[in-house]
């Protein structure tokens, strides 16, 4: 294939991203990622990642992605804008933005298959596609593709756009030319980690997972420490403290994706009506949602241990 053929392809490609109403999109070479490899063995020998065991038990993948995809060249990353348009108003319960609407992996999925099978067709090629699922390193290849950094709260952040984004990446045996690398420009910003309530931000760019809030209302089994339900506020899922006092969130714009909509029913919620959230209720309202699989017990333990008033966690 000439130069001319490549950049024709890759421009087509990055065409459909944008199609499917993905934000921007870039390519990199395909290759093992040696320093993030060595990275994600000092961060699990430290036991920052908790419970989460399958982060240890697919480290070799996690760092090549050419043992998804035999024959892989090429990987193409686009980043999804979820910053919502609108949020529940009525409840001093909090959820993570990316969380009010459709189950995310479902939704950016369906996009990347199309793009995938539109590459398929334009000769042998074979695909994988990957949305924050499998082991598959999402951040750094968006920053390899040049779609943004990896700041100091650990989230790939978009000089132009914040970082409200969802990474979808699809994995291709077709060569294209790589895009060039972002850089970082957090400089000597430290607000996400004097920000986060719990001090999860251990160092730049390091989470220690046991202490994340995310992680303790989402993954987490075992009941909360009291210490814990002290710190956390009035999050029942997810968190978004150190992203909303990003200063290149001000920049962030809502998306304009029907399947992020946030459910009525949800907006309208307040506090009594999710302590006596049943169920058949929680079923109703998130079965197709991030929260469905975490689960209505372990939901309902979070909702149950914040407090009854709003927390400057908010």
């Amino acid at each position: 294939m000439n130069l001319n053929e490549n950049s024709h392809l890759k421009a087509s490609i990055i065409s459909r991203f944008h199609d499917e109403g993905f934000y921007m999109a870039g390519t990199a070479r395909a290759a093992f990622l040696q320093n993030e490899s060595e990275q994600l063995k000092q961060w699990i020998g430290l036991s920052y990642n908790a419970e989460m065991t399958w982060l240890a038990n697919s480290q070799e993948k996690r760092a090549d992605p050419r043992l998804l995809l035999d024959g892989a060249k090429t990987v193409i990353t686009g980043l999804f804008n979820y910053y919502p348009p609108e949020q529940p108003v009525d409840s001093t319960f909090r959820i993570a933005k990316y969380a009010l609407g459709r189950d995310y992996h479902t939704v950016v999925m369906e996009k990347l298959k199309r793009i995938a099978a539109f590459i398929n067709i334009l000769g042998p090629y074979q695909t994988v596609t990957t949305v924050d699922s499998g082991s598959f390193m999402d951040k750094p290849w968006a920053m390899k593709c040049g779609l943004g950094w990896i700041g100091k709260n650990g989230l790939l952040i978009n000089r132009e756009k914040g970082s409200f984004f969802f990474i979808g990446s699809i994995i291709t045996n077709l060569e294209l030319e790589p895009d060039i690398a972002s850089l970082e420009h957090c400089g000597n910003c430290t607000l996400c980690m004097d920000a986060c309530p719990t001090k999860a931000i251990v160092m730049p760019g390091v989470i220690d997972a046991r202490k994340c809030i995310a992680y303790q209302t989402i993954e987490q089994k075992p009941d909360f420490t009291a210490d814990e339900i002290g710190q956390t506020g009035n999050w029942i899922f997810g968190c978004d403290v150190c992203q909303d006092v990003c200063p290149y969130n001000r920049k962030a714009e809502p998306h304009n994706c029907s399947d992020f909509s946030l459910n009525p029913v949800l907006k309208s919620m307040t506090d009594e009506d999710w302590r006596n959230l049943d169920e058949p209720q929680f079923n109703a309202l998130f079965s197709q949602t991030t929260l469905k699989r975490t689960g209505f017990k372990r939901v309902l333990r979070n909702i149950m241990n914040r407090p009854n008033k709003q927390s400057s966690c908010r």
